[in-house]
């Protein structure tokens, strides 16, 4: 039966080449869509899920209440990690690890060889929570003291040329963190492996957290977030039981001047599912999967939807062969049974090329989606190529088969094709769900493009272009003499210290007090920590007062606000002002215009700029177009200041587009889907048009013996799907609407969705459906009237 089927397929797709061609070309595109988005989705979903207590791993996240407004922090006590496992059945183990701020950076020196890194301060138990693969040393003792350092085997390399030197040497480690710098010795006690590009635990090498709890008490305090805590719990752990008593606990042991809501999330799903508004988990990296996921299944639902098309565009010619078979005998059954195995081997030949399409295009789709994802056929996606196998092959082969399976063997042989105004809704239906998707897409596209790029030229109240970014270097003891020598350099305009990354918009303090604050009021400002001529340099502007400057002998207890502090403060005069910050008085000597700190993700809140005189982060202004010397000179004399150490630069415009890399990365992805899922409606609608142009073959002849224009046949031809596309574009506006005003709301600052949107999406519709049918239908309109009607 099977092969007999498979004689059957072959002979009719060697009998309407034009539709089996279609078929391929629609079906593999599809697949292909579908292929690229689930690699890329297996991924994203694979990130952190390769520790051996993946299940059982979980972080405990704050909610802070302050002035009716929640904000959500993945920051706890150090000491948390030290004493959960003693006040809680539930808990197997924990371990902690520095804050974002506390991330210590280091310069790691043996003999005349220096290594600059980023690392860890940890918990001793680090290893055996964390299940990275140690290559060196053993997870129970590996840090079991403050003057031992795991290395990664790429840093070992570095240092003594391979891994296995590295056991028992001793390092000079000369670090800094946002608060503080120091020294230490310290011997490699163990060599980890180059983790996994899966991970969202970066790091070149780990220390004891005893050494940050030394360079500033209060990281050993309860009051004091300087590490993010995780858990492994037992398991059948009642989560919402266990969030009641971690929170109480927790309360207990901070100093009660805030209000915080503690509770667990599993580890592994914070890359997908991080970002908290008001205290509820909203968008996030899951948005897009599920985007992408959706996208797939409409470009191969289309695809399947231009088979039934097409399939039932040759109804007619089917007709007398599925009536003789059943005058022969044959069942229903056993015709479903071959117009689906006809769909199956369609579909096989069309994997084949579809597999074919994604080997050819994967680099491509790797460098666009910034991964290294492979199509090696392992288990799961042998189960995903499976799955797509079969059910597009019931999806696009099972209309087709029921329907003609259906036909009456009387009729048929007659030639009276079988009418049915279900069918005529659905084929109508199924076309007009594509032109509604093509729209959708349409918009989507136009909507995501506009907002990327308004994110990237809209005004920041401050000027990013032609800003040069370093770190100070080891050499925090000389900075005069290095801002004095930069300073001298030609084509510097300007240059600035700042504590800290000015794009990463997370510095924030509080417990300020002003003249006539309500003394109830707790209110959390955003609190860059910024030197002299970081605010020139940046091109902010000044509505009042003044700017730091070595002028004045005094500005260690200055402080500048932006716009919407004032405001909040209701200060008419500010300048003079006096603020209480604990047991200190700062006064305000200007008032800067609101500018963004950070991404436009947030808007801009209530800010107060400290003061620091040199911060480790500089900033330089150089003129346009002198780069390549500017940098040259710039290098010598950090070199000169850092001998041993790579100038290691980023200009702050990249920096700041790369803060929208993944909405980029979704703007290109969905350009290239979006526009693959349209030409493959097209396909469909060219398959259509052949449909209607058949069943109205004598109309046409007819008409046309009657004197009717070849230009009235075409408009009359594809007048119908001009209609669809208005029926379609009726239900895609709002649908658009409301998905694009969705993805927007996850912007502080977002485009306004004009009208014209939605009008260019169902214009370019129209004109592309036009154009589509357009030749079908003048074909049809050109043909001899002789040749349909001379079978009457």
């Amino acid at each position: 039966m099977l092969r007999h089927n498979l004689k059957i397929a072959i002979r009719g797709f060697k009998k309407y080449k034009s539709s089996f061609i279609i078929n391929i070309i629609g079906l593999s595109a599809g697949m292909a869509c579908v292929l690229f988005i689930s690699l890329w989705v297996s991924d994203e979903m694979s990130v952190d899920k390769f520790h051996d207590n993946e299940g059982q791993l979980y972080q405990v996240i704050s909610n802070l209440t302050m002035n009716d407004e929640i904000i959500t922090l993945d920051d706890s006590p150090i000491l948390l990690a030290e004493t959960i496992t003693e006040e809680f059945p539930e808990v197997v183990s924990a371990t902690s690890v520095n804050s974002d701020f506390a991330t210590p950076e280091g310069v790691f020196s043996y003999e005349d060889n220096n290594q600059v890194a980023k690392g860890l301060f940890t918990a001793p138990n680090f290893f055996e929570v964390f299940t990275f693969d140690l290559l060196i040393g053993n997870q129970s003792d590996v840090l079991d003291n403050k003057h031992k350092v795991v290395i990664s085997e790429d840093l070992a390399r570095r240092l003594f040329k391979t891994e296995e030197n590295a056991l028992g040497k001793t390092l000079n480690w000369n670090y800094k963190w946002t608060d503080g710098n120091g020294e230490e010795t310290l011997i490699v006690s163990g060599v980890f492996k180059t983790l996994p590009i899966n991970s969202t635990l970066q790091f070149e090498y780990v220390v004891h957290s005893d050494l940050l709890i030394d360079a500033d008490r209060w990281a050993g305090d309860w009051s004091g977030h300087y590490a993010k805590s995780f858990l492994v719990l037992k398991e059948g752990t009642n989560i919402s039981d266990f969030n009641k008593k971690i929170a109480n606990y927790l309360n207990t042991k901070r100093d009660g001047k805030f209000k915080f809501t503690s509770f667990v999330q599993k580890f592994s799903d914070r890359y997908l599912n991080q970002p908290y508004e008001n205290g509820v988990q909203v968008g996030g990296r899951i948005v897009y999967i599920r985007l992408f996921i959706i996208i797939a299944l409409f470009t191969l639902l289309i695809a399947c939807i231009n088979f039934m098309n097409l399939s039932t565009a040759q109804a007619t010619r089917k007709m007398k062969e599925v009536g003789v078979k059943k005058t022969l005998g044959a069942n229903r059954r056993s015709l479903i049974y071959q117009y689906l195995s006809e769909a199956i081997i369609l579909v096989l030949l069309s994997l084949a090329v579809a597999i074919v399409l994604v080997i050819l295009f994967l680099p491509n789709f790797n460098a666009i989606t910034d991964k290294n994802i492979g199509l090696n056929f392992d288990v799961n996606q042998i189960l995903v190529i499976i799955t797509i196998v079969l059910v597009t092959g019931f999806l696009a082969g099972s209309y087709p088969a029921f329907r003609l399976s259906a036909f009456k063997p009387v009729e048929v042989l007659k030639g009276n094709a079988p009418k049915s105004i279900w069918e005529f809704f659905i084929r109508k239906g199924l076309v007009v769900f594509q032109f509604t998707i093509s729209i959708i897409f349409i918009i989507g596209i136009l909507v995501i493009n506009k907002q990327v790029d308004y994110m990237q030229t809209k005004n920041l109240g401050y000027n990013k272009e032609n800003v040069i970014q370093f770190e100070i270097g080891s050499n925090n003891e000389k900075p005069e003499a290095l801002f004095s020598e930069l300073k001298n350099i030609p084509n510097v305009k300007s240059l600035g210290f700042m504590n800290g990354d000015f794009l990463d918009g997370s510095d924030n303090n509080s417990g300020w007090s002003w003249p006539g604050k309500d003394a109830q009021e707790n209110i959390v400002f955003q609190s860059p920590r910024m030197g002299y001529g970081a605010i020139e340099t940046l091109g902010m502007e000044l509505v009042a007062g003044r700017t730091f400057s070595k002028e004045f002998n005094d500005d260690y207890d200055k402080i500048i606000l932006n716009e919407s502090a004032l405001k909040l403060m209701g200060l008419e005069n500010p300048v003079g002002t006096l603020l209480q910050k604990g047991e200190h008085k700062q006064e305000i000597v200007g008032v800067v215009k609101d500018f963004q700190y950070g991404s436009l993700h947030k808007k801009v809140e209530p800010l107060i700029i400290r003061f620091r005189p040199y911060g480790n982060n500089v900033m330089v202004r150089i003129t346009s177009g002198t780069e390549r010397e500017t940098l040259s000179k710039m290098e010598s004399i950090y070199t000169k200041f850092n001998p041993g150490y790579a100038f290691d630069y980023t200009f702050l415009d990249s920096d700041y587009n790369n803060l929208y890399e993944a909405e980029t990365k979704v703007a290109d992805l969905s350009d290239f889907f979006a526009a693959l899922a349209i030409i493959i409606s097209c396909l469909g609608l060219f398959g259509l048009a052949a449909f209607t142009a058949e069943r109205k073959a004598k109309e046409i002849g007819i008409r046309k013996i009657l004197g009717s224009s070849v230009f009235g046949i075409v408009k009359m031809l594809s007048g119908e799907f001009g209609k669809m596309v208005v029926i379609a574009s009726l239900i895609a506006f709002p649908l658009g609407y409301w998905l694009c005003s969705s993805w927007l709301s996850n912007f502080g600052y977002a485009i306004e969705l004009k009208w014209w949107f939605f009008g260019l999406a169902g214009f370019a519709t129209l004109l592309i459906a036009m154009l589509t049918v357009g030749w079908q239908c003048f074909r049809a309109a050109t043909e001899n009237p002789i040749n349909a009607l001379k079978t009457e």
